[in-house]
């Protein structure tokens, strides 16, 4: 047989090589799973466990919120005629788990050509406050409108 396989703690090397086995086996001190004793050890498990039972799933659903209407924010930034559809699917996606974001996010992007041949323009119409010129001739016209219905004219 080989020698080398079949290896014992025999003669002077294996008998100094046992030994210092078996000296450092008796040394060896207790293992700590932790820098931290009593007290301190407590308090860190408890402010650990605060964490992970509180403020991580809080964090975690306003990060998958805000994740979920960017692509409305997109929208309405890049004058996207079709907005009130891209919110609605964001939405819609909260529902389903967010299977549907990546469609939303997609049509955020894209340009809306069918929009622009029928109506000339592939940006979305104001729907904000009139402006003060358009305010001022509103209410004139409105003066107008109440002074004929007063004559009995209208």
């Amino acid at each position: 047989m080989n020698r080398s396989s079949h290896y014992r703690f025999t003669g002077p090397r294996g008998l100094v090589s046992g030994l210092l086995a078996c000296s450092l086996l008796a040394a060896a001190s207790p293992a700590h799973a932790s820098f931290l004793h009593g007290e301190t050890l407590d308090s860190l498990a408890n402010g650990i466990a605060w964490v992970a039972l509180i403020i991580a799933p809080i964090v975690g659903i306003t990060v998958f919120l805000l994740i979920h209407i960017l692509p409305e924010k997109i929208a309405h930034k890049k004058g996207h005629p079709q907005t009130g559809a891209i919110q609605c699917l964001c939405l819609l996606s909260l529902v389903f788990g967010g299977l549907l974001w990546p469609i939303a996010w997609l049509w955020a992007y894209t340009k809306p050509t069918l929009h622009k041949m029928a109506y000339g323009t592939d940006k979305a119409e104001p729907h904000d406050h009139p402006a003060p010129g358009e305010v001022d001739q509103l209410r004139a016209r409105v003066a107008e409108l109440e002074a004929l219905i007063k004559e009995g004219k209208a």
